[in-house]
């Protein structure tokens, strides 16, 4: 079955499943890795993001700065989407070589813009490679679409409000980033190092299995390590 174990299934697609879809209409496999790994090899009739737009789908970077701080505005989005042939009606399957870090973006991303039809690839490229499913070197040709967005603010939370949030007992800021990161002793550019105050620290990788098929952890291990930090579903939980 496809996601088992897992309490919302519908987020995720498995990759036999994928394996037999591979020509269906109406889908888009995005690899959401840099455009240097997209040319490497990947999942036939996959497209890739250009390599002048960062994989993290923000926008463009300050000087100085790897890549920007905001998510892609409505203005570049649009026409990126449109470029890769995702339409209002595409199901869109995202996956990468990275434990889903990059894919899980995408998703969140379309979802933010209004595209509900996004699925992430469990345990993507790495699980595809394993279980020695095909793959090409050949760039699709794709029939541009219209892609429109709808922005959702509901799934983000402005300084202001942040802000407001902090010393309450009904909110959670969770802090997914590297244990350097939390400490301090890895600034990535920032001219601030550290972590929120009162925030919990879980990495993102902590739900993930260690094993060759990179997978989501099962929801009742998920619910357990969150649960154990003090990440519960009776509380606003913000992550960073």
């Amino acid at each position: 079955p496809v996601g088992q174990g897992y309490e919302h299934p519908e987020m995720l697609v498995e990759p036999a499943w994928l394996h037999q879809n591979l020509e269906a209409p109406g889908i888009r496999i995005l690899d959401c890795d840099v455009a240097l790994m997209y040319t490497r090899g990947h999942i036939p009739g996959a497209v890739g993001i250009p390599a002048s737009v960062h994989h993290y789908l923000k926008e463009p970077a300050e000087p100085g700065r790897e890549y920007g701080l905001h998510v892609m505005s409505p203005e570049r989005f649009e026409p990126l989407m449109s470029q890769l042939g995702i339409g209002p009606d595409t199901l869109v399957i995202a996956y990468d070589s990275s434990r889903s870090l990059y894919a899980t973006r995408a998703w969140w991303t379309l979802k933010y813009h209004g595209h509900e039809n996004v699925v992430v690839l469990n345990g993507g490229w790495d699980r595809w490679i394993t279980e020695h499913r095909p793959v090409s070197v050949s760039t699709p040709s794709v029939q541009q679409t219209i892609f429109r967005s709808t922005l959702r603010p509901s799934m983000t939370c402005l300084i202001d409000e942040a802000m407001t949030q902090v010393t309450t007992d009904t909110t959670t800021f969770w802090d997914v980033r590297t244990n350097q990161e939390w400490t301090g002793d890895e600034t990535r550019g920032n001219q601030r190092s550290g972590h929120i105050p009162n925030s919990i620290h879980l990495e993102w990788s902590e739900l993930m299995t260690t094993d060759s098929n990179k997978t989501f952890r099962p929801a009742s291990e998920m619910r357990e390590r969150l649960e154990a930090m003090g990440i519960t579903p009776n509380k606003q939980v913000i992550t960073y």
